[in-house]
């Protein structure tokens, strides 16, 4: 049988930037994964007091230690933070950090500084991949922009060699907004880095939007991906409006020209648009031996959310991994 284990993101508990910080539902939160069939949570990177899951500082400051913040986790039944997700793009009050890109060589050093710092964590929380923006937004990259794929190439194959020092991998994770959705790059870039050192984070419903079938990608890529997240779609950007300036606010917050509600849910939503006995059974046939996180990180009920994604995860998934992916 192959070693999948299951997870779920904990980014979708946290509305607006003040929500979610209380321990009773912090507590909360964990226990109905936990109920889920969850045994491992994925945390964001994030910065400041309001984000107690957003750093290695804030963990500790609020969890007393590292060490603290995993037996916080046993209590309440979840075994592990198997991954972090990291944007370099993100601020860091905590270390006075700007936004840095992959694409500015002399950024890279801050970048490989602030992979390190989640590595080492991950490596105390039992977690074994950071999941790394890989590009700036579509519209962020200039259309004239040279080697943009060997720049970034640079960037991640050192990020990978300092995680690997604390036994974490680094995986690439491409959003819908990002620049590497374009005919090509993803393949390109996978290609042009280090085998060993940089993989790739199948985020399903990200793709799904950006018009790229995720079963495609593990097809062609199964040795490089690392790490996998299950979520849903509901819509695709056919019209390519990720090259809008700001799409992270017009597009992906307030859904477009389409005003699209939503276009993220959890495994089992009606009129979702990811085939996922399809994906689980090709994971199966890939021999993967890793983590699958379920997210839903729009939803309006996250608890709701978490254990109607359970219930897909036990009663269709699982199985599926359990017959070696046969079709039932």
């Amino acid at each position: 049988m192959t070693d999948i284990q299951w997870g779920y993101a904990l980014n979708q508990w946290k509305p607006q930037f003040d929500d979610f910080v209380r321990r009773e539902e912090h507590e909360r939160a964990l226990k109905t994964m936990s109920i889920a069939g969850f045994t491992g949570v994925e945390l964001t990177a994030a910065s400041g007091r309001w984000e107690p899951f957003g750093n290695p500082q804030q963990v500790a400051a609020n969890f007393g230690s590292l060490a603290g913040f995993r037996a916080f986790l046993t209590d309440c039944r979840v075994d592990a933070v198997p991954a972090w997700f990291y944007d370099p793009q993100q601020r860091f009050h905590e270390t006075l950090t700007a936004a840095l890109s992959p694409l500015v060589e002399g950024d890279v050093a801050g970048i490989v500084e602030k992979a390190e710092w989640f590595a080492a964590a991950l490596a105390e929380l039992g977690g074994t991949v950071l999941s790394v923006r890989a590009a700036p937004s579509g519209w962020d990259v200039p259309a004239d922009a040279e080697d943009v794929v060997g720049r970034l190439a640079a960037c991640w194959d050192a990020v990978g060699r300092a995680t690997a020092r604390h036994g974490v991998r680094t995986a690439l994770h491409v959003d819908f907004l990002s620049w590497l959705r374009r005919p090509g790059t993803l393949d390109d870039l996978l290609a042009a880095t280090d085998a060993g050192l940089v993989g790739l984070t199948l985020d399903t419903g990200e793709l799904t939007v950006a018009g790229i079938d995720p079963l495609a990608v593990l097809q062609r890529h199964a040795g490089r991906v690392w790490h996998v997240q299950f979520k849903d779609a509901f819509a695709v950007d056919e019209a390519q409006e990720y090259l809008q300036p700001h799409a992270e606010y017009s597009v992906r917050v307030q859904g477009g020209a389409r005003e699209v509600p939503r276009w993220f849910g959890e495994p089992g939503t009606d009129g979702g648009l990811v085939d996922f006995p399809a994906l689980t059974r090709a994971l199966v046939a890939a021999g993967y031996a890793g983590w699958v996180v379920v997210e839903s990180d729009q939803s309006p009920h996250p608890a709701q959310s978490a254990l109607v994604a359970g219930y897909t995860v036990q009663r269709e998934l699982r199985p599926l991994v359990e017959a070696g992916g046969a079709t039932r």
